[in-house]
């Protein structure tokens, strides 16, 4: 039995918009697909009359530096992520977290806008982009807007997105500067399910002549209903020297915190509470640890780049 009625495929962004809103019945965006149309096959999905397919878009397909930001187009694969020059240089975390979303197979067609638009509180390339700072822009019927990555996301599963009027066009994120470095680390079950028991995706920036944390940000998931920013983490980190910051001191003063801000649950398909509260501490010293491995005293220059 068909699952959709109808698949359109437009070339500009002003198309796409009058697909969703002229579509016959029930539209719905695709770009790799490798969510919605198991989503759609196993009953997880209410049924979809037309599917609008947006990756012929060069819009969303772009990967460029804008001034003091760097442009990421919603329908990338999670592969050009990984395999991107420029990306490994100013988006480490985001480089990572795609390296380890599916197999090959997934990655050479999952995007990262697909990742996000999906609201998956453990989502690994959101998690990323939420500690990158990064914004999200989504065109409408209203017109062309940014807002934080962070407003997007309701529920799990739920985003401000509205169903066939809104299109994710893609992601600005602040060009990496001296002293600054990024990082993601993850586990999960070896086998069956893929999504995350916890992650998370942490930024920093060292302050000069001293060596502290100048600023930091601590995103994590699934520790809520939505992406979370561990802000209170945070402040605990912020401040502290970097030869202290693996301290077991420091460690154990930051794991409890994001253990009383977190909200880590039990998941029948995944871990328990308690298994994640262990692993809280050991995911956060392992993300200290490789961005304190990637810093240095000056970014240097990064690769070009204009798709």
């Amino acid at each position: 039995m068909a699952t959709w009625q109808h698949y359109l495929q437009p070339t500009s962004l002003a198309e796409a918009l009058q697909c969703l809103q002229s579509a016959p019945g029930r539209a719905k965006i695709i770009a790799g697909g490798s969510d919605l149309l198991i989503d759609i096959q196993q009953g997880r999905h209410p049924p979809v009359d037309t599917l609008v397919d947006v990756t012929g878009i060069p819009e969303l397909r772009a990967l460029r530096v804008e001034d003091d930001h760097l442009f990421l187009g919603a329908a990338l694969t999670h592969f050009e992520i990984v395999s991107s020059p420029l990306l490994q240089h100013h988006a480490r975390a985001l480089v990572h977290a795609s390296a380890l979303i599916g197999g090959p197979q997934v990655r050479n067609l999952a995007t990262i806008g697909g990742n996000v638009a999906h609201g998956l509180p453990a989502g690994d390339g959101t998690i990323a982009l939420l500690a990158l700072d990064a914004q999200a822009q989504i065109a409408g019927p209203q017109g062309v807007r940014w807002l934080p990555l962070e407003q997007l996301f309701l529920g799990p599963g739920q985003t401000i997105l509205s169903a066939g009027q809104d299109l994710l066009l893609g992601f600005r994120l602040p060009l990496l500067g001296p002293g600054e470095a990024s990082a993601f680390w993850r586990v999960m079950r070896p086998q069956g399910v893929a999504i995350a028991i916890l992650n998370m995706g942490l930024w920093l920036r060292l302050g000069n002549p001293a060596g502290c944390v100048e600023d930091i940000r601590l995103a994590a998931g699934p520790a809520g209903p939505t992406p979370f920013r561990a802000r209170r983490t945070e402040a605990i980190l912020r401040g502290r020297p970097l030869e202290r910051l693996l301290d077991a001191e420091t460690i154990a003063l930051a794991a409890e915190e994001f253990l009383a801000e977190a909200r880590l649950r039990t998941s029948p398909h995944r871990a328990t509470a308690e298994y994640r509260r262990r692993l809280a501490p050991v995911i956060l010293r392992q993300v200290l640890e490789n961005a304190r491995a990637t810093l240095a005293p000056d970014a240097g220059a990064a690769p070009a780049a204009t798709r």
